[in-house]
């Protein structure tokens, strides 16, 4: 058996039911490989997009998602990818061809040092010198990525270590790493302190981070929220954790989150920071907010707790296994008059003002689409203005919110849509409505991703806000440069009709509110892959 043989085998052997890749020559061993296995092999048209679907896909199925790229700018061309599920917590294992190990070093043709590029943001990284060591390599690489606090793991292989050899496969049934040891369970003393916390407290709050969502735990969430009575707040990457319309859900918090989600931070007597890095997106100044009250920080990772701000009951442990020890304790506290203290809040906040006439609401037009949507629909948000709506005003009902929240990558909810789609057709589900939201610069980003989408069939329906900026810049520049504009304006744009049409897919165009209703419906039973055309006023702000 050929090492290539060996890689394609360890797939296989982990359950790995799709791949997304761009090939070249330096990776060209495995990919033929690949041909007696029974794997998904993804063509994406840019390497950087086989990461962001390796993402979706992982977020929405649950196991480790699989990218693979060549040598030299293939690899490179990854980067950006791997960062973004570094700083998201996304398990990845990520292949990359390399050249020859005997020229190592030398700069030859399309050589990069990836595992060295890559250091500061994958878990752990391989460059693998022995084919024998294939199987062992892969087996640890998915259990790095799948377990602890959840991320990328690289692994570079030389075109020859693909050519050669193996004596004989053996694909492991367990790992032992000594050095790398995640605690599950939270420590019994520290899980008493909390509930002794939760007792004396009379305003507390649960700030949930995007650790509920990878834990799997938004039931265990909901159930412990509800047991005791307590309200819940979010991070960005937290949206989804609860439904929008819970009853004791209060938003998103942060600099782009709901005013009454920032006060309910500031005036609760006790924190619960659960799976939440305390970042400054989420919390631009947590000192502040955390004077004079009690914060409890839960977390897989104990690098994260007390990194920002100094717990006052520090927990480390998988947030599932935590939930479970939390919920065998009862409590008689009651919150009912400070839940409804925010219920007021919550009722009084400032409606949004009003965009031009002429022109679709943004905020409108999202609530809309998300009653319309399935109870299970999956929405991937992109970055920009676009975000700040979606993340404001999409409706979670029991389906899964996406975005790139930790390293705000553009151009990332096309091909993480695509990921999603393919999970949901692994989990037999392929009806389940998919949306990419994204602005006009975001989706010239990854429109090449549309030759994905109908070369493997793969029915994603795309929303694009077209304001001909870069809406977010240019909102920034207008606060903080009196408007003195700066290479944030998008003339040259194609005509997305057009360009849809050259893809063969079917374009929607809202020019104003007239008649959304029906252009919404429209738009979301056509079958298979969609654009809508969404004409946004270009002055309009974020919030």
């Amino acid at each position: 058996m050929l090492g290539a043989d060996a890689m394609a085998k360890s797939l296989e052997a982990e359950g790995v039911k799709f791949v997304f890749g761009y090939p070249g020559v330096a990776i060209c061993p495995f990919f033929n490989s690949m041909l007696s296995v029974d794997i998904n092999r993804v063509l994406v048209r840019t390497e950087q997009n086989a990461a962001h679907a390796a993402s979706g896909y992982a977020r929405v199925s649950g196991k480790v998602g699989v990218c693979v790229a060549t040598s030299g700018p293939g690899a490179t061309n990854l980067i950006t990818g791997i960062a973004t599920a570094h700083a998201d917590s996304i398990p990845l294992v990520c292949i990359t061809g390399q050249v020859d190990s005997s020229l190592l070093g030398s700069d030859v043709f399309q050589e990069a040092d990836i595992t060295g590029a890559t250091e500061s943001f994958v878990k752990y990284s391989y460059l693998v010198r022995d084919a024998e060591d294939i199987p062992r390599v892969f087996k640890e690489a998915f259990h790095i990525a799948s377990t602890g606090r959840k991320g990328p793991v690289l692994i570079d292989v030389p075109i020859d270590v693909q050519n050669s050899t193996i004596s004989k496969f053996r694909y492991p049934d367990e790992v032992s790493l000594r050095t790398y040891k995640p605690t599950v369970r939270g420590h019994a003393v520290q899980i008493k302190k909390v509930i002794k916390a939760l007792s004396r407290a009379r305003k507390p709050i649960i700030c949930a981070g995007g650790g509920v969502i990878l834990s799997g735990a938004k039931s265990e969430l909901r159930n412990f929220s509800h047991k005791y009575g307590i309200p819940v707040v979010s991070t960005m990457m937290g949206l989804s954790a609860l439904p929008t319309d819970d009853p004791l859900y209060f938003g998103m918090v942060g600099n782009n989150g709901k005013p009454y989600a920032n006060r309910a931070m500031n005036e609760a007597d006790l924190i619960i920071m659960i799976g939440a890095r305390v970042a400054d997106r989420a919390i631009s100044q947590p000192d502040l907010i955390i004077g004079n009250k009690v914060l409890i920080h839960i977390d897989v990772d104990p690098a994260e707790i007390g990194k920002n701000v100094g717990p006052t009951i520090p927990l480390v442990g998988d947030i599932k296994a935590i939930f479970e020890d939390l919920m065998s304790n009862e409590s008689d506290a009651d919150y009912s008059e400070w839940v409804s203290l925010l219920g007021d809040y919550k009722s009084q906040a400032p409606e949004r003002k009003k965009p031009r006439d002429g022109f679709v609401d943004p905020a409108e037009f999202i609530r809309l689409l998300s009653l319309k949507l399935s109870d299970d629909a999956i929405y991937v948000a992109d970055v920009g203005q676009n975000q700040m709506w979606s993340c404001g005003y999409h409706i979670v009902k029991k389906g899964i919110f996406m975005t790139s929240g930790g390293m705000g990558t553009m151009g990332y909810s096309i091909p993480a849509a695509i990921g999603a789609r393919a999970a949901s057709i692994e989990a037999q589900n392929g009806k389940r409505q998919i949306v990419a939201v994204c602005g006009d610069g975001s989706f010239q980003m990854s429109m090449m991703e549309l030759a994905t989408m109908q070369q493997h069939r793969l029915p994603v329906k795309i929303i694009i806000f077209r304001n001909g900026y870069l809406g977010l810049v240019r909102e920034y520049q207008y606060n903080t440069y009196k408007a003195n504009y700066s290479v944030v304006e998008l003339s040259g744009s194609p005509d997305f009709s057009k360009l849809a049409s050259a893809y063969d897919i079917p374009c929607v165009k809202a020019d104003n509110m007239d008649e959304i209703d029906e252009i919404i419906d429209s738009f979301l039973n056509i079958e298979g892959p969609a654009i809508m055309d969404v004409n946004i006023d270009p002055l309009d702000m974020s919030k």
